[in-house]
């Protein structure tokens, strides 16, 4: 008894230890900082958290809109003395990570060339790769900063597939007058709120799977905001233009609608192009008529010749299968002849060599003729 006593403490003991090196090992594998790069250490430990207040308790339901998942943050040490302070925030996928970014860049901010985009401003460097976004602040820049980042970048964990693929409606800004750094990635109510647009985010209709992008422009009279409103189908899209040519009708203050300055509007497939601010009645159509949407079908086949495409194989296929057919008839009639044989003779004169039955039907021509010629002599004679 004390044996098997003491095998089951054994197996409780290393089932506990097992489970501690996996849990231990899960939390490494799950982490977004890295102990080391390019000459940094980390100081003591990381800070890990999946509550969004923690990485912003002012922007925590932004956050948690764009798809937000946990966040570390961290100080590390060089031993020239200089120090950076890291957050990262992971979201569900790279069109989180890349609103976010656009959410927290200022207009003034520097672009860079940091992950897959970044902007910097003095000592602070925002950038995101993949569906991590990292604020980076340093207590002092020097030429190499830049490049150390870079390294942090490419030992981020990411994501793999179609999670990594980046929204393709920004893309659909115009270039001609935008302000650089202006541009707003958002698909959630809160964070369209907190932009200060002309259009209320019921209009909008989260919940039917919009996607938005707000853009500044640059016109005569100051500046002007161009939204692009992107909807799953061209029908839900053409539904929600007459719900706000509706509420434009409407008094401003009842619908939501700002209708103190100029605003214009349309509709290209499924996405709605809003304009409104700073702008004439010529300046306005110019900017709709610049965003256009482009249906892209993607031919994924090969475009090289293969065997199947080539057309001298087609043909060299075609005569061997006129050949198989040859040989297939020649066959068939060599065994259709042999059988005939066979049958003969083992059954002479019963079933091909009836008396009755000829193998030919003769028409015996030369009998008519004679027959006929009897018949004009014996005319001639009467």
């Amino acid at each position: 008894m004390k044996l098997v006593a003491s095998l089951w403490v054994l197996l409780l003991f290393g089932g506990l230890s097992a489970a501690l090196v996996t849990d231990k090992r899960s939390g490494s594998s799950s982490s977004i900082l890295p102990n080391q790069f390019s000459g940094w250490q980390m100081a003591g430990s990381s800070h890990a958290s999946k509550d969004p207040g923690a990485a912003d308790p002012v922007n925590a339901s932004v956050l948690r809109e764009y798809g937000f998942t946990d966040f570390e943050s961290a100080t590390y040490t060089r031993d020239d003395g200089r120090k950076l302070a890291l957050k990262a925030a992971r979201f569900q996928d790279a069109s989180g990570a890349y609103g976010a970014f656009t959410y927290y860049k200022l207009p003034q901010m520097l672009v860079e060339k940091i992950g897959d985009q970044a902007a910097s401003l003095n000592e602070r460097v925002l950038f995101y790769r993949a569906n991590v976004l990292v604020d980076a602040v340093f207590d002092k820049l020097n030429v190499m900063s830049a490049a150390e980042l870079r390294e942090l970048a490419g030992q981020l964990p990411i994501l793999a597939g179609n999670s990594s693929k980046l929204p393709g409606l920004p893309a659909y800004l115009p270039k001609a007058g935008y302000v650089k750094n202006t541009a707003k990635y958002v698909v959630g109510p809160v964070s369209f709120r907190k932009l200060e647009v002309p259009i209320p985010a019921e209009l909008i209709d989260f919940s039917a799977g919009a996607e938005v992008v707000v853009g500044t422009y640059q016109t005569s009279g100051g500046n002007a905001t161009l939204i692009l409103v992107n909807y799953p189908t061209n029908q839900i899209a053409a539904d929600h233009l007459q719900k706000l040519e509706s509420a434009r009708q409407q008094n401003g203050s009842a619908s939501g609608v700002t209708t103190g300055s100029p605003f214009f509007d349309k509709r290209t497939g499924p996405i709605l192009v809003i304009a409104s601010g700073s702008l004439s009645q010529n300046e306005g159509k110019s900017l709709l008529a610049a965003v256009n949407y482009d249906a892209n079908v993607t031919w994924n086949e090969n475009t090289y010749l293969t065997k199947k495409d080539n057309l001298a194989n087609l043909l060299v296929n075609i005569i061997i299968l006129c050949g198989i057919l040859i040989l297939f008839a020649a066959v068939a009639g060599v065994a259709f002849g042999g059988i005939r044989l066979f049958i003969r003779r083992i059954l002479p004169e019963r079933v091909f060599d009836e008396p009755e039955r000829g193998d030919f039907i003769s028409l015996h021509l030369e009998d008519a003729g004679r027959s006929q010629d009897g018949v004009s002599t014996s005319i001639k004679a009467i």
